[in-house]
């Protein structure tokens, strides 16, 4: 393809962005459609670029690349291949989605639209860069807007701590990320950041990648919540805005994922190699603390910040696999996750907006009033279960057959763990089911509240949308997982064949 498509899916929103500024600020409904339709037209790029990309071929396509800062080997390059294709759907799912559960925020709807646009500009450069420098720079312009979005319109009580608490976290991960990747840079001697180049020519001694890889591996999965960085991310759901809690948990922590697959395990094989067998403990305790956690929580969006830091560790424990088919978990854990944790924000926002209360206690028979919210957050439940013919066991499937696959093929069944944190990781499945379960039983059913009973008035249809479109991406990829497990395998066989396998 030689139109742009990637250059444009990604500076689109930040042009919007930049000229919602010029729109006056008392016409809230214009500048409400206007970013309404800008989304849409992402979409419809998503939409394309993921069903313009030859599985057949695989690979790296439709690249896109200038000399930008050529006297230090700094390039503009994107592409895309099968890991990073779903995230860029995903991201186009997500931001639609953020501007429709939106539609109601009456305070500064013009600088809310705008940064949120930025947002979502920042997370698509780093899906599709190739270019090192390139890549921290978009993950960067990722986290401003999330540091002024929940300072400005975030729960009051704890915005600001958890603004601040989230940019810090962010920022000095990406400071020991950055770190690495300038090693890399000198160590290779090439005189660039073009990943392309450095993953074909540049030869790193084992020693050098051992030292090196946590920095780059740890520095960017802090993004995805991983033990024992993990607490920023509950925190920082809790307090955000609906659409920029959909924004955190649906795209933001997958793209600290991505970036510690795609710099610090194709980049630096052998590091992997070797630190993966630590990583997976941490992966490990994601998955049961953050259950463990999630079950105690008596406000929703406490509750589901720690179910995202326990999915998140099932991401980390596919790509600690080193294997096929944890890999391929993995991507499609990211997808589902994604799209799932967009759901669960977005109708824990429907019901709070009226019956100003997220406290599961203070909540009741909340389906007689928000029927198609009920039904909403119970498809999101049935993934979170990983209950068969959604999403969720599709994903995580293979991640614990990659997991087992990776212990029994051991040099002693007994001594290699992986197959007993496969197991024992599987049992937060049940704990997942216990906490879900009360919450819908107890938000959903039963009687409803006297003091919140006239507050239950019914969604718009923008919100109705918004729970179609989600709905409809997760029910996809469980009943036909195909469209997107093809597409991820050949982005997993690239990173296998970088591995030796």
């Amino acid at each position: 393809m030689d139109f742009p498509i990637l250059s444009v899916i990604t500076f689109f929103p930040g042009i919007v962005g930049a000229l919602l500024f010029f729109f006056p600020e008392d016409n809230k409904e214009q500048i409400r459609w206007t970013a309404l339709l800008a989304s849409l037209v992402t979409l419809v790029l998503s939409v394309m670029v993921y069903f313009t990309y030859d599985v057949d071929l695989g690979g790296y396509q439709m690249v896109d690349r200038f000399a930008w800062i050529p006297a230090v080997g700094i390039n503009y390059i994107v592409a895309v291949d099968g890991m990073s294709l779903p995230m860029v759907l995903l991201t186009g799912i997500v931001l639609t989605t953020g501007v429709l559960i939106s539609w109601g925020i009456d305070d500064r709807p013009r600088e809310f639209f705008a940064l949120l646009f930025l947002l979502a500009m920042g997370v698509w450069g780093v899906f599709v860069a190739q270019d090192m420098f390139t890549l921290f720079f978009f993950y960067e312009v990722a986290v401003f807007p999330m540091y002024l979005m929940i300072a400005m319109w975030g729960w009051k009580k704890t915005r600001e701590y958890a603004a601040m608490k989230l940019t810090l976290f962010l920022v000095v991960g990406s400071l020991f990320a950055l770190i690495g990747a300038l090693a890399m840079y000198a160590e290779s001697g090439l005189g660039t950041f073009d990943m392309f180049i450095i993953q074909e020519q540049a030869v790193f001694s084992e020693r050098f990648q051992i030292i090196w890889f946590p920095f780059v591996f740890v520095g960017f999965i802090v993004l995805a919540g991983m033990f024992p960085f993990h607490n920023w991310s509950p925190v920082g759901h809790v307090a955000a805005p609906t659409a920029v809690s959909m924004f955190h948990a649906g795209v933001l922590m997958k793209l600290g994922a991505y970036a510690a697959l795609r710099v610090g395990v194709v980049l630096l094989p052998e590091g992997a190699k070797f630190w993966m067998p630590y990583i997976v403990i941490a992966a490990f305790i994601n998955v049961v603390y953050g259950s463990l956690i999630a079950m105690t929580r008596k406000d929703l969006k406490y509750m589901i910040g720690y179910s995202s830091v326990s999915h998140m560790g099932l991401v980390v424990l596919g790509l600690a696999t080193l294997n096929e088919l944890g890999l391929t978990g993995a991507g499609l854990q990211m997808f589902s996750h994604g799209a799932m944790t967009a759901l669960f924000f977005s109708c824990i926002g429907m019901v709070y907006d009226r019956a100003h209360t997220r406290m599961i206690p203070e909540l009741g028979g909340v389906m007689k009033k928000l029927p198609m919210v009920g039904v909403a957050f119970i498809i999101g439940g049935l993934v979170s279960m990983g209950m068969p013919l959604f999403s969720g066991f599709v994903a995580e499937l293979p991640i614990f057959m990659g997991a087992w696959r990776a212990g029994v093929q051991g040099p002693d069944f007994i001594a290699n763990y992986y197959a007993w944190i496969a197991i024992i990781s599987a049992l937060a499945i049940v704990i997942t089911a216990a906490y879900i379960i009360r919450a819908v039983g107890s938000v959903f059913f039963g009687e409803i509240p006297e003091k919140i009973e006239a507050d239950l008035t019914p969604i718009r249809w923008q919100d109705r949308t918004a729970i179609v479109i989600l709905v409809v991406s997760l029910l996809a990829l469980g009943f036909y997982p195909a469209w997107m497990d093809t597409v991820i395998k050949t982005g997993v066989d690239s990173v296998m064949a970088v591995l030796g396998a």
